[in-house]
């Protein structure tokens, strides 16, 4: 089963504020969408960064790991420069790198989006919370489960010195390690992502997710 973990300051899901409103990107229109690098509903922005296609497997840890069709993901990470939309400063305005899809019918949910930065203190992952549908996805409170992907140490490192869009990253990932990530540090066994691809071409991160449905 998946490890659960934090949904961390930036969720986006109507758990907290930002700026005295109630950060809720699961109510805005055009939220369930696969390509997540531009800003829906009023906003217009779209995150620069080297592309990055995130491939989930949905399994029931109940069922002898049999896929889970028709269930919801809400996944969100932060920019090539470490700032989360909606939150961050800079970014207040905008809802990029912020999606929900259904898983198909072998259980898969697929996000098109771009290669999150290492920002101080973190080691380079991405979000994800688990819902029962599309209709429940619309709040933290149906969540089922909350999560992290990690990224691994080798393509990071390829990606924050092969474009210039991440060149704060370059330190922050040498200054971070698993071991003292205060999430990664008890262990990546269910977390860390296969990623294949190149720079050129862009990044294919793939993940076992099991949770007991």
């Amino acid at each position: 089963m998946i490890n659960e973990e934090t949904a961390g300051p930036y969720p986006g899901d109507g758990s907290n504020s930002s700026n005295g409103s109630i950060a809720n990107a699961l109510a805005l229109s055009g939220i369930v969408r696969s390509d997540i690098r531009t800003s829906v509903a009023s906003a217009s922005g779209t995150a620069q960064g080297v592309p990055l296609t995130i491939i989930l497997d949905l399994v029931n840890t109940n069922g002898s790991c049999a896929d889970l069709a028709e269930y919801a993901i809400y996944l969100w990470h932060c920019d090539a420069l470490g700032r989360y939309s909606m939150y961050s400063s800079g970014v207040t305005a905008e809802n990029y790198l912020r999606g929900v899809q259904p898983t198909a019918s072998d259980g898969t949910a697929t996000f098109v989006t771009v290669f999150p930065g290492c920002y101080s203190g973190r080691w380079p992952h991405v979000h994800f919370e688990i819902y029962r549908s599309t209709n429940s996805a619309s709040s933290w409170t149906n969540k089922l489960r909350t999560s992290q992907l990690a990224l691994p140490e080798d393509v990071c490192s390829t990606v924050y010195n092969g474009s210039s869009l991440y060149s704060a990253s370059v330190a922050n990932l040498r200054n971070i390690t698993l071991a003292s990530d205060n999430v990664f540090s008890d262990g990546t066994g269910t977390q860390m992502a296969t990623v294949t691809g190149s720079l050129s071409a862009g990044y294919v991160a793939r993940l076992q997710v099991g949770i007991a449905a």
